[in-house]
């Protein structure tokens, strides 16, 4: 029955929108709770205190919700039309990463996995699931790894075969007994295109990530002023970052991003660094509703935003950075001047 019931769970999953699904046990990944400890004692995790805080269950599945038997692992494409490395060629405008270009995936995603999760139980009766979507304490990389929807590149994101590296993961819990998937095996080999892309070196080593140097972390968890050493590493990207993703080669077999709310809003790609720099709180709020950009904030966005333009080497842009020197905020102000001494220097 169990394995009947996977695979009639799995032709659902896919007909909701996922791309692919897998099956692996709680405790199929007793090696992260070394790894992320190794991780956090380093002190790669900046300033994402939650990780530490929580890391008794983060590094242990099986400890989150001890009555579950099995984790079904599910990934959705969001497979972006246009080639993101070419954005950065724009030095006047803005690069937001792809995934951020419209709605809010966790929303996305949650209501899709409550769908799915809602079938398997009318399926198989009094049993229980929990959903996750990136905002509780699982490692969704790993387990997705055990549950053989691909493995852990060597920029430690999940990518696959048949995936490439552009989907997002939601993870369901539950007390139902499903058979398990063979987990991913690694298929980077020689390959280095993954770390030799990343303006900032954030890779330590293969498979390791400092996050302290990553963009993508800078531009979205990072409080207060970046590094002055990492600003200009940090080009026109102001939320997030895709070269590592871009550079991978397993992109030519990236599945097709069916979900439309995933589809870039033409005003997000590539728009003007002055226009995004003048936005007031309001504004900042009216044009990322429902947006995860919206989360960082007025400041933190600006902030990323003047960065962009101390790199723009744009003449134009000058006024717009002088215009934010006396900004309210202390962190705007000093990115501000920062962008202002930058363009005068190059002139």
């Amino acid at each position: 029955m169990s394995a009947e019931l996977k695979t009639k769970l799995k032709a659902f999953a896919l007909e909701a929108g996922f791309s692919k699904m897998g099956v692996c046990r709680p405790d199929a990944v007793p090696q992260i709770a070394e790894r992320l400890a190794q991780f956090v004692e380093a002190g790669r995790h900046g300033q994402m205190g939650w990780m530490a805080e929580r890391m008794h269950w983060r590094g242990a599945p099986d400890a989150l919700w001890p009555e579950a038997k099995s984790v079904i692992m599910l990934a959705e494409a969001y497979s972006p039309d246009h080639d993101p490395l070419d954005l950065l060629e724009k030095r006047e405008t803005a690069t937001i990463s792809c995934y951020a270009m419209n709605r809010d995936y966790h929303d996305v995603v949650k209501k899709r996995l409550k769908k799915v999760g809602r079938w398997l139980l009318e399926q198989a009766g009094d049993e229980q699931i929990k959903v996750f979507v990136d905002t509780a304490p699982v490692m969704e990389k790993p387990l997705g790894q055990a549950a053989g929807l691909g493995w852990q590149g060597k920029h430690t994101n999940l990518l696959g075969r048949d995936l490439g590296s552009w989907f997002f993961l939601g993870a369901i819990f539950t007390t139902v007994e499903l058979p398990v998937d063979e987990a991913g095996k690694e298929n980077c080999g020689s390959c280095r295109a993954c770390l030799d892309i990343c303006p900032t070196e954030a890779f330590p080593a293969p498979f390791q990530l400092d996050a302290r140097r990553c963009i993508s972390y800078l531009t979205i968890e990072h409080h207060g002023p970046v590094d002055e050493s990492l600003r200009a590493k940090m080009g026109n990207r102001i939320y997030g970052c895709d070269d590592c993703l871009a550079a991978c080669p397993w992109n030519k077999f990236a599945a097709t991003a069916r979900e439309v709310k995933y589809h870039a809003r033409p005003e997000l790609i590539s728009p003007d660094l002055a226009e995004l720099a003048t936005l007031d709180d309001a504004g900042f709020r009216a044009l990322f509703s429902g947006s995860p950009i919206k989360r960082i904030g007025r400041n933190r966005f600006v902030r990323n935003v003047l960065y962009a333009i101390g790199n723009s080497d744009s003449g134009r842009l000058r006024a717009v950075a002088q215009g934010l020197c006396d900004d309210p905020d202390a962190t705007v102000a000093d990115a501000a001047r920062w962008a202002v001494a930058r363009l005068e220097a190059e002139d």
